[in-house]
């Protein structure tokens, strides 16, 4: 069935309503995210004396896009992006990116784990009281899951590699219940599940959240961050501008559900999916590991609607890293500036993490192959910053050294400007149908999926459609919860 599970459970939603009741707990909706003016005003004078980050459940409302660029106390504006300028990207077509920095826990993915946790929350599915939570991941969704868990009075679990940044495991540590290293990097997602399949077996009472066959997670991104691009879009789109498409790792396939909702805006519009060069699934059937961390691979993602995506590009994470260098180290800033890349923008290339860094060069990618010119639009997504790679970068620099001109010269001219339409192929329907029948060696013959569910998501016509359908009814139960609860 392709819908999320809305089914009450009476004796646990009386529990957690007891629980947030006490905890002092409101819950946004899915309207409230898209457009914070809709926030009580209540909670927005709350929210000025609240740290960005602060474990307060008052920054479940700051899970938007539009959060206010600071760190304590901000407001609401606009949504966060930056058109990137030609002397960077090397194409005339206007590259426009979304910025993530300045959600809770510098990244997105609180957004998707609130997508997936919160639905079961309100039905009393899944009880905070008896129950942890528990977050498979590859790095940023068990950090927003565990935040939001720890915002709504939930036991977490967070499961990530143990070869993830260490920034991200120092964090957790202070934040979830517990953290569970698996063995492997980025590219090892069948270590991550193996460990679900052994806390199931445990006894323990948990609930798995798992992003890569959570519709929630593809919910939340297809509603919110595809608002927050058509808003993005109108802002900045001319009379004789075109909207293109939009390139995004594939990941757990929660952000590129945004671009569904761009095509329904705009039907003759692509969308480019990226991976990782070292781990070609997508492009070739392949495997291996990688650097660019917050993309996953492996496998294709239960939630990826692979039937409308155009094209698959793949990112070589040597190209990622040392744009990381590029764009961070002092010498690659000041070339930067002479190769005419104007400074106040220089500044900004913070807000570029690993995966940022691979989604804009996807975008250019696109861009190149699709001979764009200066009236064409393409747009992307910068899911964290670089200050959850400061580590990353301090390793660089040890192995490597100083960073120089010479440095900066070579990536500039390699790895931005020798950006080239290798390493790509623009999808077919056969070529769809082969990746989306990858998904039978994970889901059916691993996870416990159906074959006759893999066969509804590529016939049934309203597979998708029921599940983007969900929105307001989900917020209903938001909103009825939160009128038991007695806080508003």
């Amino acid at each position: 069935m392709a819908k999320i599970d809305l089914t009450i459970e009476n004796e646990g939603r009386k529990r957690t309503i007891q629980r947030v009741r006490e905890r002092n707990i409101i819950i946004p909706t899915f309207a409230q995210m898209k457009n914070p003016q809709l926030i009580p005003n209540k909670i927005k004078e709350e929210l000025k004396t609240i740290g960005l980050w602060d474990i307060n459940p008052r920054n479940l409302f700051r899970i938007t896009w539009k959060n206010e660029p600071v760190s304590k106390g901000g407001g609401y504006g606009k949504v966060n992006y930056l058109e990137l300028p030609h002397e960077l990207t090397g194409t005339p077509a206007r590259i426009v990116v979304l910025v993530g920095k300045w959600f809770p826990t510098g990244a997105h993915k609180v957004g998707a784990a609130f997508g997936c946790l919160v639905p079961r929350l309100v039905t009393g599915q899944f009880d905070p009281t008896k129950q942890k939570a528990v977050w498979p991941s590859t790095g940023n969704y068990c950090r927003g899951g565990a935040y939001d868990s720890a915002l709504l009075a939930c036991s977490s679990i967070a499961i990530l590699p143990e070869g993830m940044s260490k920034e991200r495991f120092e964090w957790l540590s202070k934040i979830a219940g517990e953290v569970i290293a698996t063995p492997g990097s980025e590219s090892n997602v069948k270590e991550i599940f193996d460990k679900c399949w052994e806390l199931r077996k445990s006894g323990e009472d948990m609930m798995i959240f798992n992003q890569f066959d959570e519709f929630g997670n593809y919910l939340w991104h297809y509603e919110v961050t595809g608002h927050a691009m058509e808003e993005v879009l109108m802002e900045v789109m001319g009379s004789s501008d075109k909207y293109r498409g939009m390139a995004s790792a594939t990941g757990s396939a929660g952000t590129i559900a945004s671009g569904d909702y761009m095509k329904q805006l705009f039907p003759e519009s692509k969308i480019c999916a990226s991976e990782a060069l070292q781990c070609p699934t997508l492009l070739e059937n392949g495997f291996g590991a990688h650097r660019i961390e917050g993309i996953g691979d492996k496998h294709v993602p239960w939630i990826h609607n692979v039937k409308n995506t155009d094209l698959v590009v793949a990112i070589d994470d040597e190209a990622v890293v040392n744009i990381s260098r590029l764009f961070n180290e002092k010498a690659g800033r000041a070339f930067l500036v002479k190769q005419g890349v104007p400074e106040n923008f220089v500044t900004k290339l913070d807000l570029l993490g690993f995966s940022g860094i691979s989604n804009v060069l996807s975008a250019i990618k696109m861009a190149k192959y699709y001979e764009m010119g200066e009236n064409d639009i393409v747009l992307t997504v910068l899911t964290d910053s670089m200050e959850l790679y400061q580590s990353r970068l301090k390793e660089m620099h040890e192995e490597y050294g100083e960073y120089s001109e010479l440095d900066a010269a070579a990536h500039f001219a390699r790895y931005l400007k020798g950006v080239s339409t290798d390493n790509m192929v623009e999808l077919t329907y056969a070529d769809r149908r082969r990746v989306h029948n990858l998904k039978y060696y994970t889901w059916v013959e691993q996870q416990g999926k159906t074959y006759e569910e893999i066969q509804q998501q590529w016939y049934e016509r309203n597979y998708w459609v029921d599940i983007r359908n969900q929105v307001d009814e989900i917020d209903h139960l938001i909103e009825d919860f939160n009128r038991e609860v007695g806080l508003i």
